[in-house]
């Protein structure tokens, strides 16, 4: 009598315990190690979009040569398994068998899209109207053309970015969801207020204010290393870990700047300080205060939209029985998602 063979579930809707089940999932992690004895091990991380588990390779598993020689972060692999939720490690699984991913997993049910998170919008798009927004509103010429310089100089990274690592936005595209974003709210913001402050002397500057927001998180380039394998998360650089992207986004600006010679060298320091100080506060890694007020307009527009990711994504990916979601562990409390108005 043949063996049925069993139903294949979405990584994320495995329960605890046996029997095993069948599940597809994104290899995104393999970390080698040696135990007490000396004897080698990999720590494997799979992953659908709603669901990361962590399974240990030991040297005398039937997968360990395999594992070693073939396994390669960004594969998709179908997983025979047992899952269960350690207290002290988090979500395990136990594999009975385990293959590379085929062209009539298609059959079953395997999409590729559903192992990480992206951008709703499309990046070419995107990039296309942060680019056609620098032209239109700044109006300063030399400045427009340092900030068009640096964006198409890295757009290759830019689109496949996320904002972050893991706070907000953070999934390919992020990057630029997050800046466009920050650009059209700032735009509403300098428009409101040069008109609330026409007194002001000189007035509020709308080009910094535009720019800025366009380049305040340049420096993620030069902070992350990109993956081309989709789903594989980004890693830090040793600059990023040694300077952070204020630094580096005032690198790039000065190194672009050079190229630019006629650029007003009070509009460039204008720039730099805004970058570099739009994060406000010392406590949210701001190394300096903010000495303008063009500043305050781009931190708050940053922040507003940085915290309204956080609360829509948290809202949309629970699953958390109850009127609360879990407490989310960016945002370090739950919100109420039970509400009917």
């Amino acid at each position: 009598m043949s063996k049925v063979k069993p139903a294949v579930v979405p990584l994320h809707q495995l329960q605890p315990g046996p029997p095993a089940a069948d599940c597809f999932a994104l290899l995104t992690e393999k970390t080698a190690g040696t135990t007490q004895a000396g004897k080698p091990y990999f720590n494997c991380k799979f992953r659908d979009l709603k669901r990361t588990v962590s399974t240990m390779i030991w040297a005398d598993s039937d997968s360990f040569a395999e594992c070693e020689d073939e396994w390669q972060p960004g594969e998709f692999f179908k997983i025979r398994c047992i899952f269960s939720v350690s207290e002290k490690y988090g979500p395990q699984i136990t594999i009975a068998n385990i293959r590379a991913v085929r062209e009539d997993d298609k059959a079953d049910g395997f999409v590729e899209g559903d192992f990480y998170e992206r951008s709703r919008f499309d990046s070419e798009a995107m990039f296309e109207e942060l680019t056609e927004l620098a032209d239109a509103e700044i109006v300063d010429g030399p400045l427009k053309a340092m900030t068009l310089g640096l964006l198409t100089e890295h757009a290759v990274a830019l689109k496949r970015l996320p904002a972050t690592a893991g706070r907000f936005y953070p999934f390919p595209g992020g990057w630029l969801e997050h800046v466009l974003s920050v650009t059209k709210s700032c735009l509403i913001l300098v428009d409101r207020y040069r008109l609330i402050y026409p007194e002001l002397t000189p007035p509020l500057n709308r080009d910094i204010v535009v720019a800025a927001s366009m380049l305040h998180d340049i420096g993620r380039v030069a902070e992350y290393t990109v993956s081309d394998v989709p789903g594989v998360p980004v890693e830090p650089t040793t600059e990023g870990r040694l300077f952070g992207h204020l630094a580096l986004a005032r690198d790039l600006i000065r190194l672009e700047a050079v190229k630019h010679a006629e650029l007003d060298r009070e509009l460039l320091m204008l720039l730099e300080h805004v970058v570099f100080v739009h994060l406000e506060l010392p406590a949210w890694g701001s190394p300096k205060l903010p000495a303008v007020p063009e500043a305050l307009i781009l931190h708050h527009a940053d922040d507003l939209d940085a915290k309204l990711e956080m609360y829509v994504r948290c809202l949309m990916n629970d699953r958390a029985d109850g009127d609360f979601t879990d407490a989310d562990a960016v945002l370090r409390k739950p919100l109420w998602k039970g509400r009917k108005a």
